[in-house]
């Protein structure tokens, strides 16, 4: 089963495709993930993309794609979250291999905007705590938002590791803000592209980022057994 898992900066993409990942064996390919563990290791590749992701800039296609080509080459089981971002991406993702379904969350830009900036993460670069003090109770545009924040059991302390925890420098604000505009601006068409198909086109999955994960992974779950994806 080849999967992508499609939406905005906040989304929960990076939950609900570990969570798949469990439940189903697949191989999760973050392009967030492997940029910030190459940034960590200081390599080349790191260095090369650091001013981007500092920025909230997109990483150019080109980098993006060959990260990607490369992970995805032996493997048969695959969740990609992050990729693709742009229609030069989708269409080399379409020389490379043919996906089964893409999985849309949707969410309102206020809620992601306090989601994102509520995340914090462990300070320690071995450990993936991963935490959020948002606590968002509302309703917008008739859809009613109950996500409550997962909090450590010591204040401000990774429960994995002991560690601080921080807020990433791409996770403020004014960084936010210019994270979703450009993916409003760069990935929209990237949908239009996959609606527009008509050959070997891609089954949409959509649900609501309104809930806690549990709940949603459920819906996506739902979504994959009425394609006949999985049992």
């Amino acid at each position: 089963m080849k999967l992508i898992i499609f939406g905005p900066p906040g989304s929960g993409k990076g939950t609900y495709s570990s969570r798949l990942k469990e439940k189903f064996g697949l191989e999760k390919i973050s392009t967030g993930d492997i940029f910030r563990e190459e940034v960590k290791k200081g390599s080349e590749l790191g260095k090369l993309v650091e001013d981007y992701l500092k920025k909230g800039e997109l990483v150019p296609d080109k980098i993006v794609i060959k990260v990607v080509r490369e992970r995805i080459k032996n493997c048969d089981n695959f969740i990609l979250d992050g990729f693709p971002r742009t229609v030069k991406q989708a269409k080399a993702l379409d020389r490379m291999t043919k996906i089964d379904a893409i999985i849309k969350i949707n969410a309102h830009e206020e809620i992601l905007i306090e989601k994102i900036c509520g995340r914090r993460v462990c300070s320690n670069p071995r450990c993936d705590g991963n935490y959020n003090v948002a606590d968002i109770r509302k309703t917008i545009d008739g859809i009613e938002y109950i996500l409550p924040p997962l909090l450590p059991k010591d204040d401000m302390k990774c429960d994995k590791c002991g560690s601080p925890l921080i807020q990433r420098d791409d996770d403020k604000p004014e960084i936010v803000k210019e994270r979703l505009r450009i993916y409003e601006e760069q990935s929209k068409p990237v949908l239009e592209y996959y609606r527009r198909k008509r050959k070997n086109k891609v089954p949409l999955i959509e649900v609501w980022m309104n809930r806690p994960p549990e709940e949603i992974v459920e819906k996506i779950v739902d979504g994959l057994k009425s394609l006949g994806l999985v049992g």
